[in-house]
């Protein structure tokens, strides 16, 4: 059906192109679904922030902001006559938030967030252009343990709402630039090479790198599980800013093999296609059958309205690729109190975790009200009964 063949009142309903109403059950599992990961980031100490929907843009948009600027929808504030940003992400709001507000709190600090962002366009992988987040910064600690919790927290998190077979893609974003800038490649060669790495085409890597065609066609190489992929990387000869990449990484592997055993891990060295404003290794989880990211993360530098930078780690994940992984919404038992029931007896059903619905006017036909507001039981004789046994 066409809009043109819409009822002549639907046009009322219709919202823009990746904008859509959360409706029962989805509306309730996915917030139900948010509060189970927050509990499990706060079981290991992150504090809960809540920052704003919309601020000042040159707040907003400095550090890892500047990466969504394109994505950021600006209103001018009627008020200050400033311009302002709706998030497109919530990671920069929580960055700004401990380097202002909570920068003399001690570190490392340790903040989780959920919320919605919205952004002025979607693409292929999530045409969504509204979606949920639910998030944990790791604020002011540089070791590789930090980026080692990070992982496993953001694992155990899915895990504890039931998601299984978890793989971590591991990736190094600046180690390509680094090398470029140790190994003085000449700019005219650089974005060649790198389209060429990004694009995993081995014979132009060979052709684009010159004399460092051998580097980097073993770094191209050096992909894959973590098992095969590391030892690689250790044999390589690198600069000392590139052999430190590969030092924390295979720190941060050692931990995750001894503390999140049941991981998948694999590794990418020279991937940095998302990850601009990473500053250290980063990370992307995936679930075995689940099309899509369920999260992403990595290490940043958190700046302070002053220019001020702090060292920072942190994870996102993806509401929608989330549920996904998750069996379907479904309502829980709902029982169906005739007019005119007993109070007391629905306070007892509540206080057990029914959900109970009572009805407005006397029924004809009580079971057959219950059937048509979606309820699974009907309080018969102080009971709650199946409607299927009826």
């Amino acid at each position: 059906m066409t809009i043109s063949q819409l009822p002549d009142d639907a046009g009322h309903a219709l919202l823009p192109a990746g904008l859509q109403d959360g409706l029962p059950p989805e509306a309730a599992h996915e917030a139900a679904t948010m509060e189970r990961l927050i509990d499990a980031l706060a079981a290991h100490g992150y504090e809960r922030v809540k920052p704003p929907l919309l601020e000042f843009e040159d707040s907003l948009l400095i550090g890892p902001g500047e990466q969504v600027a394109t994505q950021t929808f600006r209103l001018m504030d009627p008020i200050s006559q400033r311009m302002m940003g709706l998030r497109a992400d919530m990671t920069p709001q929580v960055a700004r938030i401990a380097s202002s507000r909570l920068s003399r709190a001690p570190r490392p600090l340790r903040l989780c967030y959920a919320g919605e962002v919205l952004r002025v366009r979607g693409n292929q992988l999530r045409p969504e252009r509204q979606f949920a987040q639910v998030g944990a910064e790791l604020v002011g600690a540089l070791a590789p343990a930090a980026d080692a919790e990070l992982v496993r927290l953001a694992a155990e998190a899915l895990q504890s709402i039931g998601i299984k077979n978890l793989s971590v893609d591991l990736s190094l974003p600046t180690l390509v630039g680094g090398l470029f800038s140790e190994l003085q490649i000449p700019e005219s060669a650089r974005r060649p090479l790198r389209a060429a790495l990004d694009r995993k085409d081995a014979a132009a890597v060979k052709q684009a790198a010159g004399d460092q065609a051998l580097l980097f066609d073993a770094l191209l190489r050096a992909a894959g599980l973590v098992d095969r992929a590391l030892p690689m990387l250790k044999k390589l000869s690198l600069p000392a800013e590139a052999q430190l990449l590969i030092d924390e990484l295979a720190e941060v592997v050692e931990q995750l093999r001894r503390e999140a055993p049941e991981l998948r891990l694999t590794v990418d060295p020279v991937e940095h296609r998302g990850y601009e404003y990473q500053t250290g290794l980063s990370f992307t989880l995936f679930a075995r059958g689940v099309r899509g990211e369920l999260g992403r993360g990595g290490r940043y530098a958190a700046v302070a309205g002053d220019g001020h930078e702090e060292p920072a780690a942190g994870f996102t994940l993806f509401m929608d690729t989330v549920l996904r992984a998750l069996p379907a919404a479904r309502r829980g038992n709902r029982c169906y109190l005739p007019f005119g029931s007993d109070p007391e007896l629905g306070r007892a059903l509540r206080a057990s975790g029914w959900i109970t619905l009572a009805g407005l006017e006397p029924e004809q036909n009580a079971v057959e009200e219950a059937r048509r507001l979606n309820c699974s039981h009907l309080l018969q004789d102080g009971e709650a009964s199946k409607l299927e046994n009826m």
